[in-house]
Protein backbone atom coordinates (compact mmCIF):
# COMPACT_ATOMS: atom_id res chain seq x y z
CA UNK A 1 0.00 0.00 0.00
CA UNK A 2 0.79 3.72 -0.47
CA UNK A 3 2.51 5.69 1.84
CA UNK A 4 -0.05 7.97 1.46
CA UNK A 5 -2.61 6.23 1.22
CA UNK A 6 -1.68 4.01 4.50
CA UNK A 7 -1.59 7.67 6.07
CA UNK A 8 -4.84 8.72 4.71
CA UNK A 9 -6.37 5.03 5.73
CA UNK A 10 -4.98 5.96 9.29
CA UNK A 11 -6.46 8.71 9.75
CA UNK A 12 -10.23 8.40 8.30
CA UNK A 13 -10.67 5.09 11.15
CA UNK A 14 -8.56 7.46 13.78
CA UNK A 15 -11.46 10.24 12.70
CA UNK A 16 -14.09 7.35 13.22
CA UNK A 17 -12.96 5.05 16.11
CA UNK A 18 -11.21 7.74 18.63
CA UNK A 19 -11.97 10.74 17.61
CA UNK A 20 -15.57 11.59 16.66
CA UNK A 21 -16.64 13.59 14.07
CA UNK A 22 -17.73 17.23 14.67
CA UNK A 23 -21.41 18.13 14.79
CA UNK A 24 -20.58 20.60 12.26
CA UNK A 25 -19.77 18.35 9.42
CA UNK A 26 -22.64 15.85 10.34
CA UNK A 27 -24.94 17.22 7.99
CA UNK A 28 -27.81 15.53 6.55
CA UNK A 29 -28.24 14.97 3.09
CA UNK A 30 -31.87 16.42 3.34
CA UNK A 31 -29.68 20.11 3.97
CA UNK A 32 -28.55 19.57 0.56
CA UNK A 33 -32.35 19.26 -1.51
CA UNK A 34 -33.90 21.95 -3.16
CA UNK A 35 -36.69 23.84 -1.45
CA UNK A 36 -38.73 21.93 -3.60
CA UNK A 37 -37.49 18.44 -2.64
CA UNK A 38 -37.74 19.83 0.81
CA UNK A 39 -41.24 20.42 0.41
CA UNK A 40 -42.06 17.86 -1.25
CA UNK A 41 -40.09 15.23 1.78
CA UNK A 42 -42.09 17.46 4.53
CA UNK A 43 -45.82 16.56 2.75
CA UNK A 44 -47.00 13.19 3.31
CA UNK A 45 -49.51 13.68 0.60
CA UNK A 46 -46.70 14.39 -1.64
CA UNK A 47 -44.22 12.22 -0.88
CA UNK A 48 -44.02 9.43 -2.54
CA UNK A 49 -42.06 7.52 -0.01
CA UNK A 50 -45.56 7.02 1.90
CA UNK A 51 -46.40 4.10 -0.38
CA UNK A 52 -43.79 2.18 0.17
CA UNK A 53 -43.89 2.57 3.87
CA UNK A 54 -47.74 1.60 3.60
CA UNK A 55 -47.21 -1.51 1.37
CA UNK A 56 -44.12 -2.07 4.41
CA UNK A 57 -47.24 -2.42 7.12
CA UNK A 58 -49.37 -4.47 4.85
CA UNK A 59 -46.71 -6.92 4.44
CA UNK A 60 -45.61 -6.79 8.25
CA UNK A 61 -49.08 -8.04 9.74
CA UNK A 62 -48.88 -10.53 7.04
CA UNK A 63 -44.95 -11.73 7.09
CA UNK A 64 -43.73 -10.43 10.30
CA UNK A 65 -46.32 -10.05 12.81
CA UNK A 66 -45.71 -13.55 14.22
CA UNK A 67 -42.49 -13.02 15.67
CA UNK A 68 -42.41 -8.97 16.20
CA UNK A 69 -45.30 -7.57 17.31
CA UNK A 70 -44.76 -4.25 15.88
CA UNK A 71 -42.21 -2.20 13.47
CA UNK A 72 -41.48 0.12 16.51
CA UNK A 73 -40.16 -3.25 18.68
CA UNK A 74 -37.34 -3.24 15.88
CA UNK A 75 -36.44 0.39 16.20
CA UNK A 76 -32.64 0.22 16.70
CA UNK A 77 -32.59 -1.91 13.75
CA UNK A 78 -31.76 0.17 11.08
CA UNK A 79 -29.49 2.62 13.63
CA UNK A 80 -27.07 -0.78 14.05
CA UNK A 81 -27.09 -2.36 10.72
CA UNK A 82 -24.74 -3.37 8.78
CA UNK A 83 -23.80 -5.87 11.44
CA UNK A 84 -21.80 -9.15 11.34
CA UNK A 85 -23.61 -12.50 10.92
CA UNK A 86 -21.75 -15.45 12.35
CA UNK A 87 -22.60 -19.30 11.35
CA UNK A 88 -20.21 -21.49 12.78
CA UNK A 89 -16.87 -19.93 12.10
CA UNK A 90 -17.89 -17.73 9.67
CA UNK A 91 -18.58 -13.80 9.71
CA UNK A 92 -20.21 -11.74 7.09
CA UNK A 93 -21.20 -8.41 7.05
CA UNK A 94 -25.17 -7.95 6.55
CA UNK A 95 -27.58 -5.11 6.28
CA UNK A 96 -30.87 -4.58 7.06
CA UNK A 97 -32.35 -5.48 3.62
CA UNK A 98 -29.89 -8.77 3.97
CA UNK A 99 -31.48 -9.42 7.47
CA UNK A 100 -35.43 -8.73 6.21
CA UNK A 101 -34.67 -11.50 3.51
CA UNK A 102 -32.74 -13.71 5.62
CA UNK A 103 -35.80 -13.88 8.13
CA UNK A 104 -38.04 -14.38 5.26
CA UNK A 105 -36.42 -17.04 4.45
CA UNK A 106 -36.80 -18.28 8.06
CA UNK A 107 -40.11 -17.91 7.57
CA UNK A 108 -40.40 -20.44 4.47
CA UNK A 109 -40.67 -18.05 2.13
CA UNK A 110 -38.55 -17.61 -1.08
CA UNK A 111 -35.38 -15.15 -0.70
CA UNK A 112 -35.54 -12.02 -2.28
CA UNK A 113 -32.76 -9.67 -3.84
CA UNK A 114 -32.22 -6.21 -1.88
CA UNK A 115 -33.96 -4.02 -4.61
CA UNK A 116 -37.16 -6.23 -4.27
CA UNK A 117 -40.08 -4.27 -3.96
CA UNK A 118 -41.00 -6.27 -0.81
CA UNK A 119 -37.86 -5.60 0.62
CA UNK A 120 -37.28 -2.13 0.08
CA UNK A 121 -41.22 -1.99 1.62
CA UNK A 122 -40.26 -3.52 4.90
CA UNK A 123 -36.57 -1.49 5.16
CA UNK A 124 -38.43 2.06 4.78
CA UNK A 125 -41.56 0.89 7.46
CA UNK A 126 -38.53 0.03 9.66
CA UNK A 127 -36.48 2.98 8.77
CA UNK A 128 -39.58 5.57 9.10
CA UNK A 129 -39.74 4.02 12.96
CA UNK A 130 -36.42 4.46 13.20
CA UNK A 131 -36.21 8.61 12.67
CA UNK A 132 -34.31 10.34 15.24
CA UNK A 133 -32.91 6.89 16.44
CA UNK A 134 -28.69 7.70 16.25
CA UNK A 135 -26.69 6.35 14.34
CA UNK A 136 -25.01 3.23 16.31
CA UNK A 137 -22.55 1.09 14.45
CA UNK A 138 -20.26 -0.60 17.23
CA UNK A 139 -17.73 -3.31 17.13
CA UNK A 140 -19.23 -6.80 18.46
CA UNK A 141 -18.60 -7.78 21.94
CA UNK A 142 -16.95 -11.08 21.08
CA UNK A 143 -13.10 -11.20 20.05
CA UNK A 144 -13.45 -13.15 17.12
CA UNK A 145 -16.37 -11.37 15.73
CA UNK A 146 -14.57 -7.68 17.22
CA UNK A 147 -11.14 -8.72 14.88
CA UNK A 148 -13.38 -9.59 11.73
CA UNK A 149 -15.37 -6.42 12.15
CA UNK A 150 -12.36 -4.10 12.57
CA UNK A 151 -11.51 -6.14 8.96
CA UNK A 152 -14.52 -5.50 7.57
CA UNK A 153 -14.41 -1.39 8.49
CA UNK A 154 -10.30 -1.10 7.51
CA UNK A 155 -12.01 -2.27 3.95
CA UNK A 156 -14.51 0.09 3.96
CA UNK A 157 -11.78 2.77 5.12
CA UNK A 158 -9.67 1.76 2.39
CA UNK A 159 -12.41 1.42 -0.64
CA UNK A 160 -13.39 5.41 0.79
CA UNK A 161 -10.23 6.42 -0.36
CA UNK A 162 -9.59 4.74 -3.36
CA UNK A 163 -9.19 5.95 -6.44
CA UNK A 164 -11.82 4.04 -9.32
CA UNK A 165 -12.91 4.10 -12.92
CA UNK A 166 -11.80 6.21 -16.01
CA UNK A 167 -12.43 9.61 -13.91
CA UNK A 168 -9.78 8.17 -11.60
CA UNK A 169 -11.83 9.53 -8.16
CA UNK A 170 -12.37 8.18 -4.93
CA UNK A 171 -15.18 8.61 -2.46
CA UNK A 172 -12.93 11.24 -0.15
CA UNK A 173 -12.56 13.94 -3.02
CA UNK A 174 -16.27 14.52 -3.35
CA UNK A 175 -18.09 13.73 0.20
CA UNK A 176 -14.59 15.50 1.99
CA UNK A 177 -13.33 17.70 -0.76
CA UNK A 178 -16.15 18.91 -2.58
CA UNK A 179 -18.67 19.31 -0.22
CA UNK A 180 -21.06 22.02 -0.95
CA UNK A 181 -19.82 22.51 -4.57
CA UNK A 182 -22.31 21.43 -7.41
CA UNK A 183 -21.70 18.73 -9.77
CA UNK A 184 -23.34 19.09 -12.67
CA UNK A 185 -27.30 19.58 -11.23
CA UNK A 186 -26.54 18.02 -7.92
CA UNK A 187 -25.15 19.81 -5.00
CA UNK A 188 -22.23 17.30 -3.38
CA UNK A 189 -23.01 16.37 0.18
CA UNK A 190 -20.74 14.71 3.18
CA UNK A 191 -22.62 11.39 2.21
CA UNK A 192 -23.73 10.15 5.31
CA UNK A 193 -26.06 7.55 4.96
CA UNK A 194 -28.95 8.80 7.17
CA UNK A 195 -31.71 8.84 4.72
CA UNK A 196 -31.69 5.10 3.47
CA UNK A 197 -33.66 3.91 1.85
CA UNK A 198 -34.15 6.93 -0.86
CA UNK A 199 -36.71 7.69 -3.91
CA UNK A 200 -34.48 9.03 -6.71
CA UNK A 201 -37.17 10.81 -8.98
CA UNK A 202 -34.66 9.81 -11.62
CA UNK A 203 -35.24 6.19 -11.05
CA UNK A 204 -38.70 6.68 -9.68
CA UNK A 205 -38.27 4.19 -7.38
CA UNK A 206 -37.08 3.13 -4.05
CA UNK A 207 -33.66 2.46 -3.86
CA UNK A 208 -31.29 0.91 -1.12
CA UNK A 209 -27.83 1.97 -0.61
CA UNK A 210 -26.85 -0.81 -1.89
CA UNK A 211 -27.90 0.56 -5.13
CA UNK A 212 -27.05 4.09 -4.41
CA UNK A 213 -23.38 3.23 -4.09
CA UNK A 214 -23.55 0.93 -7.15
CA UNK A 215 -24.71 4.44 -8.67
CA UNK A 216 -21.29 5.98 -7.43
CA UNK A 217 -19.50 3.36 -9.28
CA UNK A 218 -21.07 3.87 -12.13
CA UNK A 219 -20.50 8.28 -11.81
CA UNK A 220 -16.86 7.68 -11.68
CA UNK A 221 -17.28 5.26 -14.32
CA UNK A 222 -15.94 2.16 -12.82
CA UNK A 223 -16.58 -1.73 -12.96
CA UNK A 224 -19.56 -2.07 -10.88
CA UNK A 225 -19.41 -4.92 -8.21
CA UNK A 226 -22.14 -7.25 -7.79
CA UNK A 227 -25.19 -6.39 -5.77
CA UNK A 228 -25.06 -7.55 -2.26
CA UNK A 229 -21.20 -7.78 -2.82
CA UNK A 230 -19.14 -8.00 0.45
CA UNK A 231 -17.03 -4.54 -0.80
CA UNK A 232 -20.71 -2.58 -0.59
CA UNK A 233 -21.57 -4.31 2.72
CA UNK A 234 -17.44 -2.88 3.90
CA UNK A 235 -18.45 0.60 2.16
CA UNK A 236 -21.74 0.72 4.06
CA UNK A 237 -20.40 -0.52 7.40
CA UNK A 238 -17.25 2.59 6.62
CA UNK A 239 -20.14 5.09 6.00
CA UNK A 240 -22.33 4.15 8.96
CA UNK A 241 -19.12 4.30 11.37
CA UNK A 242 -18.07 7.59 10.01
CA UNK A 243 -21.54 9.10 10.67
CA UNK A 244 -21.94 7.31 14.21
CA UNK A 245 -24.43 9.87 16.37
CA UNK A 246 -26.26 11.17 13.44
CA UNK A 247 -30.55 10.89 13.69
CA UNK A 248 -31.70 8.77 11.27
CA UNK A 249 -34.01 10.53 9.22
CA UNK A 250 -36.42 7.79 7.58
CA UNK A 251 -36.48 7.15 4.32
CA UNK A 252 -35.88 10.29 2.19
CA UNK A 253 -36.01 11.90 -1.26
CA UNK A 254 -33.26 13.03 -3.80
CA UNK A 255 -32.85 13.86 -7.09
Amino acid sequence: MAPALASLLAFLLALCLGHPVSAQTLQSGNQFLTPQLQAMQQDADANPISLWVEKGQALWGSSCQSCHSAPQTLRAAAAQHPRLKTSGYTHRLVNLEDQINACRQRAGQAPKGVEDDDTLSLSALLHSVAKGQKIDAQPPADAAAQQRWQEELSKGAQLYATRLGRLNLACVHCHDGKVGAQLRAEVVSPGHPSGFPIYRLNWQNMGSIDRRLRACYSGVQATLPAPGSASLRQLELYLKVRANGMPLDGPSIRR
